[in-house]
């Protein structure tokens, strides 16, 4: 497997605006994102305790999914979750604020991208880190493995140019089914005491709290199990709320500033104010 990510970035960008072609990636089977980002990265229940134990609490979100289908499905807030014996799952991700960015040689735009990408490189910030999460330093292996499109080939067929210069599937083992729960995909064990988060995420006015609570369950749940540890939960959550990193502080920044999506940019060296002068980590270099 080899990518040419330079100049891309296709897959830490939602850079839907840039292009009239339908792209519903993010719809799996009957389950459907209650958010509308793209591209949001699954991380696993240890890499949630490493970035909430480094100070990127705030830099963590959940997602949560709408179903149509009663029996794998729990109202909460007003909405039909998808739900694993009558509790919401959902994963948790990085947070996708949006920046100035000009991926493909275009102008810049205002576009949802992961935090820990730099807006002027398009090089993640915590790639050389221990941090760097599993799903991303194996993109696209799991799509390969499964035979699903590449982010790599829709930016080709979109954009053109080469970004998948080897297709040959890695030895990855996709995490799915029962493994994948306590892991991956968690479950909420109190629906009616996430009822006003549930109404706040799909009215997109989320609140840290709202967060906190996802990821804290994420952080106490056991592999193969719908299990809370009720001490790391309380932990982790006052962890999340108490976070200040600079990754918190540039997605605040960012929000204020930007425009809608989509929408005419500044240059990308925007970042030397927003996030440089914050001290974050330095990009890898090509």
């Amino acid at each position: 497997m080899e990518v040419d990510c330079e100049g891309c970035a296709g897959c830490c960008v939602d850079w839907r605006p840039l292009s009239d072609a339908p792209i519903d990636h993010e719809r799996r089977g009957p389950f459907e994102p209650l958010d509308d980002a793209s591209n949001l990265v699954p991380l696993r229940r240890g890499e949630v305790r490493a970035f909430v134990d480094a100070g990127y609490g705030d830099a963590l979100r959940p997602r949560l999914w709408t179903t149509a289908d009663d029996d794998r499905s729990v109202t909460v807030g007003g909405v039909d979750l998808a739900a694993v014996d009558g509790r919401p799952v959902f994963f948790v991700g990085l947070r996708k604020p949006p920046k100035p960015v000009a991926p493909f040689d275009a102008d810049p735009s205002w576009l949802r991208t992961c935090v820990f990408l730099d807006p002027t490189t398009l090089q993640c910030r915590i790639h050389d880190d221990d941090l760097y999460p599993d799903a991303c330093s194996t993109y696209p292996g799991e799509n390969l493995v499964l035979d699903v499109e590449t982010e790599c080939e829709r930016v080709e067929r979109v954009h053109g140019g080469e970004r998948l210069l080897d297709d040959e599937p890695p030895d990855v083992t996709p995490l799915f089914g029962p493994a994948a729960l306590g892991e991956r995909l968690f479950a909420h064990p109190e629906p009616e005491r996430i009822a006003d988060a549930v109404a706040r995420f799909r009215d997109r006015t989320t609140t840290r709290a709202d967060r906190a609570e996802f990821v804290a369950v994420a952080a106490a749940s056991s592999p193969g199990t719908l299990a809370v540890e009720d001490r790391r939960y309380e932990r982790t959550r006052e962890a999340v709320i108490d976070a200040d990193s600079w990754a918190g502080g540039a997605i605040d920044e960012w929000r204020a500033r930007a425009a809608g999506l989509g929408e005419p940019a500044p240059e990308p060296d925007a970042a030397e104010t927003v996030e440089d002068g914050r001290g974050v980590p330095p990009t890898p270099g090509w």
